[in-house]
């Protein structure tokens, strides 16, 4: 199963689009489930696959565990949870420029996030159908690195020996 996730604060039809677009081209009955916000005028609703507005945290975290795919905006908790879980991710960045966020930070992530086995990532959605490609051709046989879900010990020791430095 694929699981579409954009998030509970924003909605991103943009993404939503492309991963249904995607699906009825390229993947005819292939098993996705979407977390999609949706604005309030107008939403788009997928035909190839089912979504919902809101999951509860055990929801979210069973269907993220059953998922063998992930495709999300390119928000860090979304990315963190699938490299701390061993999950392959797709991530797409919303822009200012259609008025998905207040910022392109989310551009930046994509820009500046390195290779790791697993993470993919596509700029726009014309890159998104070969991200997801990609991903599914690697498949199960892919041995993805987790990341460990806690901040190295040295690093906690300095950040917290600086804060203490500066309270004085």
């Amino acid at each position: 199963m694929i699981f579409l996730t954009t998030g509970t604060q924003l909605p991103f039809d943009r993404l939503v689009r492309a991963v249904d677009a995607w699906a009825e081209a390229a993947q005819p009955g292939c098993e996705i489930f979407g977390q999609v916000l949706s604005p309030p005028e107008a939403p788009y609703r997928p035909r190839n696959f089912e979504t919902r507005t809101r999951l509860s945290p055990a929801e979210y975290a069973e269907i993220f565990e059953k998922a063998r795919l992930i495709v999300s905006h390119a928000g860090m908790g979304t990315i963190l949870t699938a490299l701390t879980r061993g999950k392959q991710i797709c991530i797409m960045p919303r822009q200012v420029k259609y008025g998905e966020h207040r910022s392109d930070h989310q551009l930046a992530t994509v820009e500046r996030l390195g290779a790791h086995p697993g993470l993919h990532k596509a700029r726009d959605e014309h890159d998104l159908a070969g991200c997801l490609d990609r991903a599914l051709a690697e498949g199960e046989s892919l041995q993805i690195a987790t990341i460990d879900p806690f901040a190295a010990a040295d690093f906690s020791d300095r950040l917290r020996a600086f804060i203490l430095s500066t309270e004085k």
